[in-house]
């Protein structure tokens, strides 16, 4: 079993699913930005110059806490009991924007990879020469001759 293990570890897959993990960390840092950097300052643009992300509904206060009751950050930090709807709309925006850049990735390699198909077969037509039939027919023309 140890040897099937380390053949699979050193099977370039892995280390390509390790890239990928990786670089995939790296772009959801870049789209948490952007989103909570430039969509969300524009939305809460729109919506009257509030920060989106920290919009909450607060369900109770935790006891004894005596700061702010509309500091989002400092109610979390104490433990109270909210629903973080800003939050959500925020993440749900990350994984929107995520998605379709997902998305055009992969077109792009199935368009790439389709159009490499297509030249390999042309390539494999202009390299095999005249087809049975177009032999076939040479035949029967030199026959009938």
């Amino acid at each position: 079993m140890l040897n099937e293990f380390k053949e699979f570890i050193a099977k370039g897959n892995v280390m390509e699913l390790a890239v990928a993990v990786i670089i995939a960390g790296a772009f959801g840092t870049i789209v948490a930005s952007l989103t909570g950097d430039v969509i969300m300052p524009i939305v809460g643009y729109l919506f009257g110059g509030a920060d989106f992300s920290s919009q909450f509904i607060l369900l109770s206060a935790p006891e004894g806490y005596e700061g702010s009751m509309t500091d989002y950050a400092a109610l979390k930090e104490a433990g109270a009991a909210m629903i973080g709807y800003g939050a959500l709309i925020t993440t749900i925006i990350n994984f929107i924007i995520l998605a379709f850049i997902i998305f055009l990735l992969v077109r792009y390699a199935n368009k790439v990879k389709e159009a490499t198909e297509k030249k390999e077969e042309a390539a494999a037509e202009e390299s095999a020469g005249p087809s049975e039939i177009d032999l076939l027919i040479e035949i029967r023309d030199s026959l009938k001759k």
